[in-house]
């Protein structure tokens, strides 16, 4: 199935005519627009929840730790999202690629204004946690934090922006599959053992299996914005990015996003048969015939209409998988 999605001043009347056929409240356009619980949630808690499956199987689980470090990473994360919304309305005014937030900004629903107290705000709080998860953790808690924050303002804020020069996926894989994950086990082994002990304890309370786990998380987080790049391709190309979609075509990244899937699906086999997990491993499969649905419509379609619902569900399936992959792992003995 083909569509033409050519963002062109002419077409802003067809698209805020269809998707905006009344005005959104202010709170519908901040909470379901901008905030994108269900993008953001999912794609925040999917590392974090393998990382406490990982703690509660070598016996180092805390869960106060984990918490306040899931919140920290969830306002960051949604104060990168509200950057790229205010650059987007900031420097491509008339570019319909989010309508309703057009129209929003057109009959007074929020302002550039708010929208930049409000990127403040998300990365202000996420600093409320800092001295906590610093004394817990240390210096080394701060220094990934400080790297998150950055890679978040940085995927679309300033002039030195990494998505417009197409790195977001491979960075978007490293934080969501492999710091992410890693962050929330250590800050828990620092909370049980103590930071005097981090140095001299066992080698399975800080196993290299956390670099390992984190790898499928990481894949399929990173799909979620490999739709959102196939789907959104033609308004990256008119505001000069240079997203694969863009550089390489649909069918590079639709060749990505099947390889990611088939990396994230070959994991469990992988835990279970090479590294011992036992057959718990295999829970995550459980969500495949999600997965073969979106994949389907991904490889299939390439309105924006038929893609635009597959980035929230490509975020639940992401967060089910790790609930799944992460009671295995709590499940499994030592």
């Amino acid at each position: 199935m083909a569509c033409s999605a050519v963002p062109d001043t002419s077409q802003a009347a067809g698209l805020m005519a269809s998707n905006d056929r009344r005005d959104r409240s202010r709170r519908d356009l901040w909470i379901h627009l901008l905030l994108y619980p269900g993008h953001t949630l999912p794609t925040a808690a999917a590392p974090v929840i393998v990382a406490i499956g990982l703690a509660i199987h070598y016996r180092v689980f805390a869960p106060l730790p984990a918490l306040v470090g899931f919140i920290g990473s969830w306002l960051i994360h949604v104060g990168g999202v509200f950057t790229d919304n205010y650059e987007l309305l900031r420097q491509h005014p008339h570019l319909p690629e989010h309508p309703e937030l057009l129209r929003g900004v057109q009959n007074g629903s929020f302002s550039l204004r708010h929208l930049k107290l409000a990127i403040w705000a998300c990365f202000g709080l996420a600093l409320l946690t800092a001295p906590y998860l610093f004394d817990v953790g240390g210096i080394i808690v701060l220094i990934i934090g400080i790297v998150g924050a950055a890679a978040s303002f940085f995927y679309a804020g300033s002039r030195y922006a990494y998505a417009k020069r197409g790195w977001a996926d491979p960075i978007f894989f490293v934080m969501f599959g492999e710091v992410a994950v890693i962050a929330t086990y250590y800050i828990q082994v620092a909370s049980v053992v103590g930071m005097s002990s981090l140095y001299s304890i066992p080698p399975y309370v800080l196993p290299g299996i956390v670099f390992v786990m984190g790898v499928p998380v990481g894949a399929l987080v990173t799909n979620v914005l490999v739709i959102d790049d196939i789907r959104d391709r033609d308004f990256d190309r008119a505001k000069g990015w240079r997203t694969p979609a863009v550089r390489f075509g649909i069918r590079w990244s639709r060749a990505e996003f099947t390889a990611l899937m088939t990396l994230a699906y070959l994991a469990p086999i992988f835990f279970w048969l090479s590294l011992g997990y036992g057959m718990w491993s295999l829970l995550p499969l459980l969500t495949l015939p999600l997965a073969y649905r979106i994949a389907h419509t991904v490889r299939n379609c390439d309105c924006p209409k038929d893609l635009l619902p597959m980035t929230p569900q490509m975020a639940r399936l992401a967060l089910l998988y790790s609930i799944l992959l992460g009671i295995a792992l709590a499940l499994t003995r030592l």
